[in-house]
Protein backbone atom coordinates (compact mmCIF):
# COMPACT_ATOMS: atom_id res chain seq x y z
CA UNK A 1 0.00 0.00 0.00
CA UNK A 2 1.61 3.30 -1.05
CA UNK A 3 1.45 6.77 1.37
CA UNK A 4 -0.79 8.20 -0.03
CA UNK A 5 -3.59 5.50 0.70
CA UNK A 6 -2.41 4.87 4.11
CA UNK A 7 -2.67 8.53 4.31
CA UNK A 8 -6.15 8.37 3.26
CA UNK A 9 -7.11 5.42 5.46
CA UNK A 10 -5.44 7.27 8.36
CA UNK A 11 -7.87 9.77 7.72
CA UNK A 12 -11.00 8.14 7.85
CA UNK A 13 -10.01 6.88 10.95
CA UNK A 14 -8.89 10.00 12.57
CA UNK A 15 -12.17 11.89 11.39
CA UNK A 16 -14.12 8.41 12.90
CA UNK A 17 -12.34 9.04 16.71
CA UNK A 18 -12.73 13.35 16.24
CA UNK A 19 -15.86 13.60 17.79
CA UNK A 20 -15.59 11.16 20.94
CA UNK A 21 -11.75 10.66 21.25
CA UNK A 22 -10.54 14.20 20.81
CA UNK A 23 -11.43 15.23 24.63
CA UNK A 24 -10.22 11.55 26.14
CA UNK A 25 -6.79 11.73 24.35
CA UNK A 26 -6.37 15.56 25.11
CA UNK A 27 -6.73 14.94 28.95
CA UNK A 28 -5.14 11.20 28.91
CA UNK A 29 -2.13 13.03 27.45
CA UNK A 30 -2.40 15.89 30.18
CA UNK A 31 -2.09 13.53 32.50
CA UNK A 32 0.56 11.76 31.38
CA UNK A 33 2.66 14.55 31.02
CA UNK A 34 1.91 17.02 33.66
CA UNK A 35 4.98 16.24 35.73
CA UNK A 36 7.27 17.53 32.79
CA UNK A 37 9.16 20.36 34.26
CA UNK A 38 9.38 21.86 30.89
CA UNK A 39 6.58 23.03 28.55
CA UNK A 40 5.57 20.59 25.99
CA UNK A 41 3.35 21.32 23.53
CA UNK A 42 1.31 18.80 21.54
CA UNK A 43 -0.88 18.57 18.49
CA UNK A 44 -3.20 15.99 17.82
CA UNK A 45 -4.34 14.50 14.35
CA UNK A 46 -7.09 16.80 13.86
CA UNK A 47 -5.24 19.91 14.79
CA UNK A 48 -6.15 20.08 18.20
CA UNK A 49 -3.23 21.51 20.07
CA UNK A 50 -2.31 21.91 24.23
CA UNK A 51 0.72 22.62 26.63
CA UNK A 52 1.52 20.37 29.13
CA UNK A 53 4.11 19.74 32.06
CA UNK A 54 4.68 22.08 34.90
CA UNK A 55 6.90 24.70 33.12
CA UNK A 56 3.41 27.11 32.17
CA UNK A 57 4.45 30.25 30.39
CA UNK A 58 7.13 30.84 32.35
CA UNK A 59 9.33 28.85 30.45
CA UNK A 60 8.70 30.52 27.37
CA UNK A 61 7.90 29.29 23.75
CA UNK A 62 8.37 25.26 23.55
CA UNK A 63 11.17 24.12 21.78
CA UNK A 64 9.75 21.40 19.84
CA UNK A 65 5.65 20.13 19.11
CA UNK A 66 4.82 15.99 19.40
CA UNK A 67 2.36 15.68 16.87
CA UNK A 68 0.68 12.61 17.10
CA UNK A 69 -1.10 11.07 14.21
CA UNK A 70 -2.85 8.45 14.86
CA UNK A 71 -4.83 7.97 17.77
CA UNK A 72 -4.05 4.24 18.68
CA UNK A 73 -0.43 5.76 19.95
CA UNK A 74 -2.07 7.65 22.44
CA UNK A 75 -3.55 4.22 23.83
CA UNK A 76 -0.67 3.30 23.07
CA UNK A 77 1.00 4.97 25.97
CA UNK A 78 -0.57 3.57 28.41
CA UNK A 79 -1.66 0.50 27.61
CA UNK A 80 1.47 -1.00 25.77
CA UNK A 81 3.97 -2.68 27.75
CA UNK A 82 7.16 -2.26 25.37
CA UNK A 83 9.10 0.35 26.31
CA UNK A 84 10.06 1.47 22.93
CA UNK A 85 6.57 1.63 21.51
CA UNK A 86 7.43 5.46 21.09
CA UNK A 87 10.30 4.53 19.20
CA UNK A 88 8.46 2.60 16.88
CA UNK A 89 5.60 4.71 16.61
CA UNK A 90 8.18 7.50 15.38
CA UNK A 91 9.64 5.26 12.73
CA UNK A 92 6.42 4.69 11.53
CA UNK A 93 5.16 8.07 11.28
CA UNK A 94 2.21 7.94 13.90
CA UNK A 95 4.54 10.33 16.34
CA UNK A 96 6.51 13.24 14.61
CA UNK A 97 8.34 16.09 15.78
CA UNK A 98 8.37 19.75 14.99
CA UNK A 99 11.02 21.97 16.33
CA UNK A 100 14.29 21.22 18.02
CA UNK A 101 14.27 17.34 17.46
CA UNK A 102 17.28 17.00 19.90
CA UNK A 103 15.15 18.53 22.77
CA UNK A 104 12.64 16.49 21.89
CA UNK A 105 14.62 13.51 22.30
CA UNK A 106 15.01 14.55 26.11
CA UNK A 107 11.35 13.57 26.79
CA UNK A 108 12.66 9.68 26.83
CA UNK A 109 14.16 10.33 30.12
CA UNK A 110 11.35 13.21 31.11
CA UNK A 111 8.85 10.10 31.12
CA UNK A 112 10.50 7.23 32.79
CA UNK A 113 10.87 9.74 35.77
CA UNK A 114 7.37 10.66 36.00
CA UNK A 115 5.35 8.94 39.45
CA UNK A 116 1.89 9.12 39.00
CA UNK A 117 -0.40 8.77 41.92
CA UNK A 118 -2.42 5.95 42.11
CA UNK A 119 -5.56 7.50 40.66
CA UNK A 120 -3.72 9.16 38.05
CA UNK A 121 -2.67 5.36 36.79
CA UNK A 122 -6.16 4.59 37.18
CA UNK A 123 -7.80 7.49 35.41
CA UNK A 124 -4.80 7.01 32.70
CA UNK A 125 -5.63 3.79 32.39
CA UNK A 126 -9.70 3.85 31.99
CA UNK A 127 -9.10 6.74 29.29
CA UNK A 128 -6.74 4.92 27.64
CA UNK A 129 -9.56 1.88 27.82
CA UNK A 130 -11.98 4.15 26.19
CA UNK A 131 -10.21 5.94 23.30
CA UNK A 132 -8.99 2.30 22.60
CA UNK A 133 -12.42 1.47 22.03
CA UNK A 134 -13.54 3.85 19.82
CA UNK A 135 -10.54 2.84 17.29
CA UNK A 136 -10.58 -1.24 17.96
CA UNK A 137 -12.42 -1.77 14.56
CA UNK A 138 -10.06 0.14 12.80
CA UNK A 139 -6.61 -0.63 14.56
CA UNK A 140 -6.18 -3.74 12.84
CA UNK A 141 -6.40 -2.19 9.23
CA UNK A 142 -4.36 1.01 10.14
CA UNK A 143 -1.83 -2.00 11.02
CA UNK A 144 -2.22 -3.81 8.02
CA UNK A 145 -1.41 -0.52 6.27
CA UNK A 146 1.44 0.56 8.21
CA UNK A 147 3.32 -3.11 7.52
CA UNK A 148 3.59 -2.29 3.92
CA UNK A 149 3.36 1.18 3.21
CA UNK A 150 7.67 1.92 3.70
CA UNK A 151 7.50 2.32 6.96
CA UNK A 152 8.13 -0.88 8.55
CA UNK A 153 11.43 -1.16 10.64
CA UNK A 154 13.41 -4.39 9.92
CA UNK A 155 14.50 -6.10 12.82
CA UNK A 156 17.12 -8.44 13.31
CA UNK A 157 17.53 -11.74 14.67
CA UNK A 158 18.04 -12.11 17.94
CA UNK A 159 22.19 -12.60 19.12
CA UNK A 160 22.94 -14.74 22.09
CA UNK A 161 26.32 -16.12 21.98
CA UNK A 162 27.83 -14.30 19.45
CA UNK A 163 28.67 -16.78 17.37
CA UNK A 164 30.58 -16.18 14.36
CA UNK A 165 26.82 -16.45 12.20
CA UNK A 166 25.59 -14.61 14.24
CA UNK A 167 28.14 -11.78 14.18
CA UNK A 168 28.29 -12.08 10.28
CA UNK A 169 24.35 -11.73 10.49
CA UNK A 170 24.31 -8.74 12.66
CA UNK A 171 27.02 -6.85 10.89
CA UNK A 172 25.62 -7.36 7.67
CA UNK A 173 21.99 -6.15 9.03
CA UNK A 174 23.71 -3.17 10.12
CA UNK A 175 26.83 -2.30 6.96
CA UNK A 176 24.95 -3.69 4.22
CA UNK A 177 21.93 -1.69 3.79
CA UNK A 178 23.29 0.50 1.16
CA UNK A 179 26.78 2.19 1.00
CA UNK A 180 25.49 4.73 -0.89
CA UNK A 181 23.55 5.65 1.92
CA UNK A 182 26.53 5.81 4.17
CA UNK A 183 28.54 8.12 1.95
CA UNK A 184 25.38 10.98 2.16
CA UNK A 185 26.56 11.95 5.63
CA UNK A 186 29.64 10.60 6.31
CA UNK A 187 33.14 11.79 5.44
CA UNK A 188 34.62 11.32 1.86
CA UNK A 189 37.05 8.85 3.48
CA UNK A 190 33.99 6.95 4.73
CA UNK A 191 35.07 6.90 8.26
CA UNK A 192 32.53 5.09 10.38
CA UNK A 193 34.10 5.87 13.74
CA UNK A 194 34.57 9.41 16.08
CA UNK A 195 36.81 12.08 14.28
CA UNK A 196 38.89 14.11 16.00
CA UNK A 197 39.01 18.09 15.74
CA UNK A 198 41.63 20.17 16.84
CA UNK A 199 38.83 22.60 17.25
CA UNK A 200 34.72 22.67 17.26
CA UNK A 201 34.80 24.48 14.07
CA UNK A 202 37.36 22.07 11.84
CA UNK A 203 35.25 20.20 8.85
CA UNK A 204 34.60 16.72 9.28
CA UNK A 205 36.60 15.52 6.54
CA UNK A 206 39.55 17.29 7.66
CA UNK A 207 38.73 16.23 11.43
CA UNK A 208 38.82 12.15 9.87
CA UNK A 209 41.87 12.61 8.18
CA UNK A 210 43.13 14.20 11.38
CA UNK A 211 42.06 11.11 13.30
CA UNK A 212 43.67 8.41 10.80
CA UNK A 213 46.62 10.19 11.26
CA UNK A 214 46.63 10.38 14.94
CA UNK A 215 45.85 6.26 14.96
CA UNK A 216 48.85 6.08 12.67
CA UNK A 217 51.64 7.61 14.87
CA UNK A 218 50.30 6.49 18.01
CA UNK A 219 51.18 2.69 16.59
CA UNK A 220 54.41 4.27 15.02
CA UNK A 221 54.16 3.29 12.03
CA UNK A 222 56.79 2.99 9.70
CA UNK A 223 57.46 1.62 6.55
CA UNK A 224 57.18 -2.05 5.76
CA UNK A 225 55.42 -2.44 8.58
CA UNK A 226 52.80 -5.12 8.13
CA UNK A 227 49.84 -3.62 9.85
CA UNK A 228 46.62 -5.51 10.48
CA UNK A 229 43.12 -3.84 10.57
CA UNK A 230 40.31 -5.85 12.34
CA UNK A 231 37.04 -4.62 10.92
CA UNK A 232 38.65 -2.15 8.23
CA UNK A 233 35.34 -0.83 6.91
CA UNK A 234 35.57 0.98 3.64
CA UNK A 235 39.24 0.69 3.68
CA UNK A 236 40.30 4.14 5.28
CA UNK A 237 43.05 3.79 7.83
CA UNK A 238 44.25 0.83 5.05
CA UNK A 239 44.47 3.22 2.49
CA UNK A 240 46.19 6.02 4.65
CA UNK A 241 48.38 3.97 6.29
CA UNK A 242 49.58 2.55 3.28
CA UNK A 243 49.56 5.92 1.28
CA UNK A 244 51.20 8.43 4.12
CA UNK A 245 53.49 5.57 6.08
CA UNK A 246 54.44 2.85 3.27
CA UNK A 247 53.14 -0.24 5.33
CA UNK A 248 51.71 -3.59 4.27
CA UNK A 249 48.41 -3.89 5.60
CA UNK A 250 45.56 -6.35 5.66
CA UNK A 251 41.73 -5.55 7.13
CA UNK A 252 38.87 -7.94 7.62
CA UNK A 253 35.63 -7.01 7.58
CA UNK A 254 32.37 -9.13 7.99
CA UNK A 255 30.46 -7.03 5.33
CA UNK A 256 29.98 -8.22 1.90
CA UNK A 257 29.37 -4.96 0.48
CA UNK A 258 32.08 -3.01 2.29
CA UNK A 259 34.22 -5.43 1.19
CA UNK A 260 33.50 -4.69 -2.41
CA UNK A 261 34.12 -1.02 -2.04
CA UNK A 262 36.88 -1.50 -0.18
CA UNK A 263 38.76 -3.54 -3.13
CA UNK A 264 37.34 -0.99 -5.40
CA UNK A 265 39.26 2.12 -3.39
CA UNK A 266 42.50 0.30 -2.84
CA UNK A 267 42.64 -0.47 -6.34
CA UNK A 268 41.51 2.99 -7.69
CA UNK A 269 44.48 4.42 -5.10
CA UNK A 270 46.99 2.11 -6.85
CA UNK A 271 47.65 0.50 -3.67
CA UNK A 272 46.82 -2.77 -4.84
CA UNK A 273 50.42 -4.54 -3.78
CA UNK A 274 50.40 -3.21 -0.30
CA UNK A 275 46.95 -3.65 0.79
CA UNK A 276 44.98 -7.37 0.95
CA UNK A 277 41.23 -7.33 2.33
CA UNK A 278 39.09 -10.19 3.17
CA UNK A 279 36.06 -11.45 4.50
CA UNK A 280 36.55 -13.10 7.40
CA UNK A 281 35.98 -13.44 10.99
CA UNK A 282 38.99 -12.08 13.47
CA UNK A 283 38.68 -15.08 15.63
CA UNK A 284 39.46 -16.98 11.84
CA UNK A 285 42.68 -15.00 11.48
CA UNK A 286 45.61 -17.62 11.07
CA UNK A 287 49.27 -17.06 12.22
CA UNK A 288 51.55 -16.06 15.40
CA UNK A 289 52.98 -13.17 15.92
CA UNK A 290 52.31 -12.02 12.47
CA UNK A 291 51.72 -8.21 12.73
CA UNK A 292 53.79 -5.62 13.65
CA UNK A 293 50.79 -3.30 14.47
CA UNK A 294 47.08 -4.13 14.95
CA UNK A 295 44.15 -1.49 14.94
CA UNK A 296 40.31 -2.89 15.92
CA UNK A 297 38.60 0.62 15.82
CA UNK A 298 35.06 0.74 16.34
CA UNK A 299 34.85 -3.34 16.17
CA UNK A 300 35.45 -4.00 19.70
CA UNK A 301 31.50 -3.05 20.25
CA UNK A 302 30.42 -6.19 18.62
CA UNK A 303 32.71 -8.61 20.24
CA UNK A 304 30.46 -9.51 22.90
CA UNK A 305 31.44 -9.15 26.33
CA UNK A 306 32.06 -12.92 27.15
CA UNK A 307 34.07 -13.31 24.14
CA UNK A 308 36.46 -10.51 25.16
CA UNK A 309 38.95 -13.14 26.18
CA UNK A 310 38.83 -14.73 23.04
CA UNK A 311 38.77 -11.10 21.10
CA UNK A 312 42.21 -10.16 23.33
CA UNK A 313 43.94 -13.52 23.05
CA UNK A 314 43.89 -13.66 18.74
CA UNK A 315 45.11 -10.49 18.91
CA UNK A 316 47.75 -10.67 21.22
CA UNK A 317 48.68 -14.48 19.11
CA UNK A 318 48.78 -12.44 15.96
CA UNK A 319 51.19 -9.55 17.39
CA UNK A 320 55.41 -9.81 17.23
CA UNK A 321 56.91 -9.21 20.67
CA UNK A 322 57.78 -5.83 20.27
CA UNK A 323 54.46 -4.38 18.79
CA UNK A 324 51.95 -2.21 19.52
CA UNK A 325 47.84 -2.67 19.37
CA UNK A 326 45.43 -0.12 19.47
CA UNK A 327 41.80 -0.68 20.48
CA UNK A 328 39.86 1.72 19.94
CA UNK A 329 36.09 1.25 21.39
CA UNK A 330 32.91 2.68 22.99
CA UNK A 331 32.75 1.96 26.44
CA UNK A 332 29.82 3.40 29.05
CA UNK A 333 29.39 4.36 32.39
CA UNK A 334 27.74 1.21 34.51
CA UNK A 335 29.28 -2.77 34.08
CA UNK A 336 28.30 -5.09 32.02
CA UNK A 337 24.97 -4.70 29.44
CA UNK A 338 22.00 -5.14 31.46
CA UNK A 339 18.64 -4.96 29.85
CA UNK A 340 17.43 -1.46 29.72
CA UNK A 341 15.84 0.99 27.22
CA UNK A 342 18.80 2.37 25.87
CA UNK A 343 20.14 -1.25 25.72
CA UNK A 344 16.80 -2.74 24.02
CA UNK A 345 16.67 0.11 21.65
CA UNK A 346 20.54 -0.79 20.55
CA UNK A 347 19.95 -4.49 20.40
CA UNK A 348 16.53 -4.08 18.18
CA UNK A 349 17.34 -1.68 16.01
CA UNK A 350 20.92 -0.88 15.21
CA UNK A 351 23.41 -3.05 16.42
CA UNK A 352 21.88 -6.77 16.80
CA UNK A 353 25.33 -7.36 18.61
CA UNK A 354 26.36 -4.13 20.36
CA UNK A 355 26.95 -4.85 23.80
CA UNK A 356 29.41 -1.93 25.68
CA UNK A 357 31.36 -2.11 29.78
CA UNK A 358 33.31 0.60 31.23
CA UNK A 359 36.84 0.99 30.00
CA UNK A 360 38.34 0.17 33.44
CA UNK A 361 37.09 -3.41 32.48
CA UNK A 362 38.15 -2.96 29.29
CA UNK A 363 41.44 -2.48 30.31
CA UNK A 364 41.65 -5.26 32.73
CA UNK A 365 40.35 -7.78 29.90
CA UNK A 366 43.62 -6.42 27.98
CA UNK A 367 45.76 -6.98 31.18
CA UNK A 368 44.35 -10.19 31.90
CA UNK A 369 45.36 -11.01 28.02
CA UNK A 370 49.29 -10.41 28.80
CA UNK A 371 48.82 -6.75 27.21
CA UNK A 372 50.72 -4.12 28.74
CA UNK A 373 48.29 -0.88 28.52
CA UNK A 374 51.31 2.21 27.33
CA UNK A 375 48.83 4.92 26.62
CA UNK A 376 45.26 5.75 27.00
CA UNK A 377 43.12 8.74 25.63
CA UNK A 378 39.19 9.70 25.99
CA UNK A 379 37.41 10.85 22.95
CA UNK A 380 33.79 11.32 24.21
CA UNK A 381 33.80 15.20 23.44
CA UNK A 382 35.23 14.64 19.85
CA UNK A 383 32.12 11.51 19.35
CA UNK A 384 29.39 14.35 19.99
CA UNK A 385 30.71 16.61 17.39
CA UNK A 386 31.09 13.55 14.92
CA UNK A 387 27.46 12.64 15.57
CA UNK A 388 25.90 16.39 15.35
CA UNK A 389 27.33 16.54 12.13
CA UNK A 390 26.49 13.21 10.51
CA UNK A 391 22.99 14.37 11.62
CA UNK A 392 22.89 17.55 10.31
CA UNK A 393 24.21 16.54 7.13
CA UNK A 394 21.71 13.27 7.52
CA UNK A 395 18.73 15.36 7.67
CA UNK A 396 20.40 17.75 4.62
CA UNK A 397 19.86 14.78 2.64
CA UNK A 398 16.96 13.33 3.58
CA UNK A 399 15.46 13.41 -0.08
CA UNK A 400 18.35 11.45 -1.63
CA UNK A 401 18.71 9.04 1.18
CA UNK A 402 15.06 7.43 0.41
CA UNK A 403 16.41 6.52 -2.49
CA UNK A 404 18.31 3.99 -0.78
CA UNK A 405 16.26 3.08 2.67
CA UNK A 406 13.32 3.62 3.40
CA UNK A 407 11.63 6.20 5.90
CA UNK A 408 11.73 4.16 9.01
CA UNK A 409 15.52 3.08 8.29
CA UNK A 410 15.97 7.09 7.83
CA UNK A 411 14.00 7.58 11.10
CA UNK A 412 15.91 4.67 13.02
CA UNK A 413 19.70 6.29 11.85
CA UNK A 414 18.67 10.05 12.84
CA UNK A 415 17.16 9.21 16.63
CA UNK A 416 19.78 6.81 17.13
CA UNK A 417 22.80 9.14 16.35
CA UNK A 418 21.18 12.45 17.72
CA UNK A 419 20.42 10.59 20.89
CA UNK A 420 24.08 8.87 21.18
CA UNK A 421 25.22 12.68 20.81
CA UNK A 422 23.25 13.94 23.83
CA UNK A 423 24.99 10.71 25.38
CA UNK A 424 28.75 11.35 24.79
CA UNK A 425 27.65 15.20 25.69
CA UNK A 426 26.22 13.73 29.29
CA UNK A 427 29.40 10.80 29.69
CA UNK A 428 26.89 7.88 29.94
CA UNK A 429 28.58 6.84 26.94
CA UNK A 430 32.37 7.40 25.95
CA UNK A 431 35.03 6.36 23.87
CA UNK A 432 38.75 5.41 24.76
CA UNK A 433 41.48 4.86 22.51
CA UNK A 434 43.71 2.06 24.71
CA UNK A 435 46.87 1.79 23.39
CA UNK A 436 49.20 -1.52 24.30
CA UNK A 437 52.07 -3.68 23.71
CA UNK A 438 52.89 -7.38 24.68
CA UNK A 439 54.05 -8.17 28.45
CA UNK A 440 57.85 -9.30 27.00
CA UNK A 441 60.96 -9.11 27.28
CA UNK A 442 61.70 -6.82 24.06
CA UNK A 443 59.86 -3.56 25.41
CA UNK A 444 57.24 -1.93 22.03
CA UNK A 445 59.87 1.05 20.62
CA UNK A 446 57.78 3.89 22.01
CA UNK A 447 58.85 7.51 22.12
CA UNK A 448 59.44 8.45 25.78
CA UNK A 449 56.91 11.46 25.52
CA UNK A 450 53.53 12.22 23.34
CA UNK A 451 55.51 14.85 21.19
CA UNK A 452 55.23 12.80 18.17
CA UNK A 453 51.73 12.92 17.95
CA UNK A 454 51.61 16.20 17.79
CA UNK A 455 54.55 17.39 15.86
Amino acid sequence: MNEQTRTGHLTSVVQTVDERGVDLAADLLRCLFKNVADTVSLRLWNGVQILVGRGGASLGEPRYTLVFRNPQVVCSLVLNRDPLGIADAYFRGDIDVEGDFRAALDIRNRLQDIRLSLGDRLGAWIAAMRLQALVKKLTSHAQEDAAGDGRSVQRPGIVKRHSKLENRNAVSFHYDISNEFYALWLDRALVYSCAYFESPDVDLDSAQEAKLEHICRKLVLRPNDRLLDIGCGWGALLIHAATHHGVLAHGVTLSVRQLELAQQRIAAAGLTGRITVELRDYRDLEGVATYDKIASVGMFEHVGLRNLPTYFATIHRLLKPSGLFLNHGITQDTRGWEKSLCTEFINRYVFPDGQLDTVSRMQVAMEEAQFVIEDVEALRAHYAITLERWVNRLERHHEQALRYVNEATYRVWRLYMSACALDFRSGEIGVYQVLAGKRANEAAALPLTRRHLYQ
